[in-house]
């Protein structure tokens, strides 16, 4: 068995415990039934608004919120902790890193059951932006979990039970899953990711009660002499050219899903091309349906009704898997069905979400990629120099490939008008390899880009002057207007999910490790907690007997604190991961472990030559820095190997890199793509900037 579930039962059998829980969480203490507003959905109700009708917290009383309870996830490391928690009749259900389900008491914080899907320390090289999950589905007495190894599992809710469970993936690709399932009619449904790594995109749904697979449907185009499996994959095969089925095309969808039960339309965030540079990918021609798209289907098989893609031809890595909400609204005089998302592109957009019309499109950061959108059809002007790899020079692209706005949950407040989420402003330098010299590597990194030309400068004054261009901001969107209404400014470009309350609240963590309340009407800053590590996941607010508690999921990582240290080095670095619960007149404790001191600093010696620094530094950026960071800076947790004894002895080094000694903690063994040469060779780029970091101190 490779996964299992512990009861937290003071010693009772299972079945008794399991008979207590089921006992709890349907009466309390007294034998009467409590009354309970649930958080029993990813967004919270059909439309995904992530705002809650609950307005016991407002701003007159918000300083007397107080922390009612906290409790902490069994992690092998700190590492990014991104779920949004459900609560379902005074149990709330909380994933970690690794995809570990915890099971809480709502009201009291005490562990009911705890399970861990045994995720092996080596799928973590499949993933490109840390082991995270963002979530888990309810349904009819069920929990389900998309494990970060493919798989999706459904437990019982009130023993954390496996009831059933099923590989999601295909084939010898590395797919990976971070997002949490949706439960449409009686399925399950979830998506993948693995872009970069040479997967084919594709959604799955599944029956909620056996785990037989109802449908697939695919997101990108294959082989073509092997059949297409639906006309709308004939249709999107047109708008690709050359081989691209060698190098899977991407089009993942890794996390936004959203279902219409009036329209009975599934819709789906669809990803980047896979590689990015699409001369590599589709010899620089055409729209690659269906990347960078927002997808409707029919829930029941999974059927094409229509589609709108943001990016055509993508080769920017700017997805449209970003949160979309549903809403009714007034638009130019009538009433429409609309569909929000602000992706990573840079621009919020508005669309029917009957038809797929375009609406409005307006860009809510900085964008250098185009000139703008046609205002009939919504297609971007791209600008000739952001094609990158065919006009083949660099290109300094806004956004980054971290996104305007990332996974981040946004939320809409109908009263106010406004959609609250939080932006992201980063320069990034596409600059593109030699496309005739691709290799892809099925184990690796395939984005078709010269990696270490892209990554940043090692000069630590440029440095600076980059990293003062990073910033973020907490915005409320004006839809309608199509600007903002008011934004809060932050210094560090990598900030958490968003709540709204009808207590006129909006709720956000900050990488500064700030849990804070704002006015929804202007931005007031009202309160503020500090957490002990830097935030990214959603907040959530539900009731107990009249009681409104929020809490959040805190643990600073992700793909920017892992691989963009140089833009956050005002983030607070992982100190805690756990979820955090607060009350009116909570009075509980929330200790805050002290920072683990800072390794000393002193020059190390080396006598490696130029040539091999220069070979290290470009496997290095091909290896390793999608977890120790963009040249040797991370601030995600996983250790600075700049401080690392191991940097200090050949042979070590090589057991970490080539025998997988740390394999179980996440650590990969690169042992079949690096030889001895090639492992000396990252160990001296290392040394150099470790000596860098020696120097500036």
């Amino acid at each position: 068995m490779r996964s299992r579930a512990k009861v937290w039962g003071s010693g009772l059998a299972a079945g008794a415990a399991a008979s207590l829980l089921a006992a709890l969480a349907g009466c309390s203490l007294q034998g009467r039934t409590p009354d309970y507003v649930n958080w029993a959905s990813h967004g919270l109700n059909g439309g995904e608004t992530r705002f809650s009708p609950l307005d016991a917290i407002t701003p007159d009383n918000i300083a007397d919120l107080g922390v009612a309870w906290f409790a902490d996830f069994d992690t092998r490391t700190l590492r990014g902790v991104e779920g949004t928690p459900l609560v379902v009749d005074g149990v709330m259900y909380a994933t970690g890193a690794w995809s570990k389900v915890l099971a809480l008491d709502a009201v009291t914080g005490r562990r009911l059951w705890e399970y861990d899907p045994e995720v092996p320390g080596s799928a973590a090289r499949e993933g490109c932006c840390g082991v995270v999950n963002r979530g888990v589905a309810y349904h009819e007495g069920r929990i389900y979990l998309g494990s970060f190894d493919g798989r999706l599992i459904a437990l019982d809710a009130a023993t954390g039970a496996v009831v059933w469970q099923v590989d999601t993936t295909e084939e010898d690709r590395p797919y990976t899953i971070t997002g949490a399932p949706r439960v449409v009619k009686g399925r399950i449904v979830i998506g993948n990711g693995g872009a970069e790594y040479g997967v084919r995109g594709y959604v799955s749904a599944y029956d909620a009660a056996t785990g037989e697979r109802a449908w697939r449907i695919y997101t990108v185009p294959g082989d073509p002499a092997k059949g297409f499996e639906s006309p709308a994959m004939e249709m999107a095969a047109k708008t690709w050219s050359g081989e691209w089925w060698k190098y899977g095309g991407g089009g993942t969808a890794w996390d936004s899903m959203v279902y219409d039960p009036e329209l009975d339309l599934l819709y789906i965030g669809v990803g980047n091309g896979g590689p990015w540079s699409r001369k590599v990918r589709s010899q620089g021609e055409g729209d690659n349906l269906f990347v960078s798209s927002i997808l409707a289907v029919r829930p029941e098989t999974g059927e094409y009704v229509w589609h709108f893609q943001e990016v055509p031809g993508d080769e920017w890595d700017y997805t449209a898997t970003q949160h979309m909400i549903l809403a009714d609204m007034e638009w130019e005089g009538r009433p429409r069905k609309v569909l929000m998302q602000a992706p990573k592109n840079g621009f919020f957009y508005v669309l029917d979400r009957e038809t797929g019309e375009f609406l409005s499109g307006t860009p809510y950061v900085p964008v250098t990629w185009t000139r703008g959108l046609d205002p009939e059809t919504g297609r971007p002007d791209i600008v000739p120099a952001a094609r990158y790899s065919e006009e083949g020079a660099p290109f300094l692209g806004m956004p980054s490939p971290a996104g305007g706005h990332s996974w981040q949950p946004m939320s809409y407040n109908a009263a106010t008008g406004l959609v609250y989420f939080p932006t992201a402003e980063i320069p990034y330098g596409y600059v593109a390899g030699d496309a005739g010299a691709f290799r892809f590597d099925p184990h690796g990194w395939n984005t078709g880009q010269d990696e270490a030309k892209s990554s940043m400068p090692e000069d630590p004054e440029v440095r600076k002057q980059i990293a003062a261009m990073m910033k973020g901001a907490l915005v409320a969107w004006d839809p309608v207007k199509g600007e903002r209404a008011w934004s809060v400014p932050m210094d560090t470009p990598w900030n958490g999910g968003v709540l709204s309350t009808a207590g006129g609240l909006v709720f956000q963590g900050n990488a500064s490790g700030e849990f804070v309340a704002y006015a929804a009407q202007d931005g007031r800053r009202l309160w503020a907690r500090q957490m002990g590590s830097g935030i990214v996941a959603p907040p959530v607010t539900y009731a107990v007997d009249g009681v409104q508690y929020v809490s959040v999921a805190v643990g600073w990582g992700g793909i920017l604190p892992l691989n963009l240290g140089v833009a956050l080095k005002d983030a607070m670095r992982p100190r805690v991961n756990r979820v955090v619960t607060f009350r009116l007149g909570g009075d509980g404790d929330l200790p805050i472990p002290a920072p683990a001191p800072e390794a000393p600093i002193a020059r190390i010696a080396s006598d490696a030559s130029e040539a091999m620094v220069a070979q290290g530094r470009q496997l290095y950026h091909v290896r390793c820095w999608m977890c120790h960071g963009d040249t040797v800076v991370n601030r995600g947790g996983i250790p600075d190997l700049r401080a690392s004894p191991a940097i200090t002895d050949a042979g070590v080094f090589a057991a970490f890199l080539r025998e997988g000694v740390a394999e179980p903690r996440g650590m990969p063994d690169f042992g079949k793509e690096l030889d001895a040469q090639e492992t000396e060779a990252i160990r001296t780029y290392v040394i150099k900037r470790a000596n860098d970091r020696a120097g500036a101190r």
